[in-house]
């Protein structure tokens, strides 16, 4: 991947506002007039390229989006949706239907593994949950109904580091479709470059990085992105998870400063996992050492853009871990809440919160504690002076 920069082909992208603006120009506006009939009956077919006809469809805002992040995974188009679920349940659902099996990763985001788990049984669609980690668990639970595989770049919570490659040549030996969640990896790592056919954003996270939009994108093949689409039997079009143009030309702009931001993200989390691991803490973050994928993903990485900016540590107990992220919070040392990529720092007990969709018995059968606590590590200028503060912190209550 040396000849692919992420970074580099999302600023040789250039639009120009309507007006001759920098940015372009907002599409305000759910409907579109056309000057004759048969114009508006060859947009509804999909045979006018450039017309617009609904905002459900499509709209300027949304599609220069989509450009620059198909750009970014460095694939054909992208279509961007109103969440990171609305781009993953939609995707699921057109390559699916009554009698397909997916295989998936155990260590997934609580949500997708609801709908997996919950909801599409309802579909007589059924789900295999592997260790996605080891490739002959997974070639095992695939079946002639399997149609895809799925997983995550790095796993939520537990930060597992799929084989993306690996799993690229099973979905090609047994003629299934990888779909990879790169969520917690933009920039870091480019899925499709490593043999993934489909690749899935939470926006929300750090693409948009500031925690004021809720967003998605399903990045793929013009094919796949037309099947989405169509407008009777596109997943996307007929459930209907269309972001606002407004919202998407704000993902825009902070797109264009990811690069910075990951940088640094990574860096702060680095030194903190280095540290936190030192002081006996257990620490899990794809670029310690100590982590059992690390040289696995040291050679899937954009190198520029380091390990990522997620971090756990175990504190043993959840009474403990919340009284930790409660005192760390007086502090000032971040937020107790979910989500991820904010400037600030996010903590969580994911057992608790955002894995909670799973079964304690699940949860403890893949390795997710009780005293885990999950960091979405910040900008922090002077990160020695972080770790100091959250190191009295730990001291004071007897973590350390």
């Amino acid at each position: 991947m040396k000849d692919f920069n992420p970074a580099d082909k999302i600023q040789d992208l250039q639009y120009f506002g309507e007006f001759g603006g920098v940015n372009p120009s907002i599409s305000d506006s759910s409907t579109y007039t056309f000057l004759s009939a048969k114009t508006m009956f060859d947009t509804f077919e999909g045979n006018m390229e450039g017309c617009y006809l609904y905002s459900r469809h499509s709209s300027p805002s949304n599609l220069y989006l989509d450009q620059a992040l198909a750009a970014m995974e460095g694939t054909e188009t992208a279509n961007v949706s109103a969440s990171g679920m609305g781009a993953i349940t939609p995707t699921l659902l057109q390559l699916c239907g009554a009698g397909d099996h997916i295989v998936s990763s155990r260590t997934i985001y609580g949500g997708t593994y609801a709908f997996l788990k919950n909801f599409t049984p309802r579909f007589g669609i059924e789900t295999s949950f592997v260790d996605i980690t080891k490739l002959d668990v997974v070639e095992a639970a695939i079946t002639p109904k399997t149609k895809v595989l799925y997983c995550e770049t790095v796993s939520n919570p537990l930060l597992e580091v799929a084989d993306i490659a690996g799993l690229a040549q099973l979905a090609k030996k047994h003629n299934l479709k990888l779909v990879v969640d790169n969520t917690f990896s933009p920039l870091s790592v480019s899925p499709a470059k490593l043999g993934a056919d489909i690749v899935i954003h939470s926006l929300t996270k750090y693409i948009n990085g500031s925690s004021d939009t809720v967003g998605g994108v399903t990045c793929a093949s013009k094919e796949f992105i037309n099947s989405l689409k169509n407008v009777n039997s596109g997943a996307s079009m007929l459930l209907g998870p269309t972001m606002d143009s407004l919202r998407s030309a704000s993902v825009m702009k902070n797109l264009r400063t990811l690069h910075i931001r990951i940088k640094q993200h990574s860096h702060n989390a680095h030194f903190l996992a280095d540290h936190f691991e030192k002081d006996g803490l257990k620490t899990v973050y794809p670029g310690l050492k100590s982590h059992p994928s690390h040289e696995l993903y040291k050679t899937m990485i954009n190198p520029e853009y380091g390990f990522g900016g997620m971090l756990t540590i175990d504190v043993g107990t959840l009474a403990k871990a919340n009284e930790l992220m409660e005192l760390m919070q007086t502090r000032n040392l971040g937020y107790l809440a979910v989500s991820l990529g904010f400037y600030k720092t996010l903590f969580s007990a994911p057992g608790t919160s955002t894995s909670s969709e799973i079964p304690i018995e699940e949860q403890h059968e893949m390795g997710l504690t009780d005293g885990l606590i999950r960091f979405s590590i910040g900008l922090d200028n002077d990160i020695e002076r972080t770790y100091k503060m959250m190191k009295a912190c730990m001291v004071e209550l007897g973590v350390l």
